[in-house]
């Protein structure tokens, strides 16, 4: 056990001494769309998002009585 603690703390002290290498900046724009989004393209992407994460929770739970059935 001692020596997997062991190689945890040399693998962060490698990292700490090492320093940063990689500079990484976020791109953010300050300027307003070109082109703003109107409601239908809007509501078509809430409601293609809302089908991605809640559709296939969905489909378990519309067919959780054949999950259970043992085959």
């Amino acid at each position: 056990m001692s020596g997997v603690l062991r190689g945890i703390a040399t693998a962060r002290s490698a990292l700490a001494l090492r320093g940063p290498t990689i500079t990484q900046r976020a791109t953010l724009s300050t300027r307003p769309a070109k082109q703003p989004l109107g409601s239908f393209e809007t509501v078509m992407g809430l409601a293609m998002f809302s089908l991605a994460i809640l559709g296939p929770s969905g489909w378990i739970l519309a067919h959780i009585e054949s999950y259970k059935k043992k085959e």
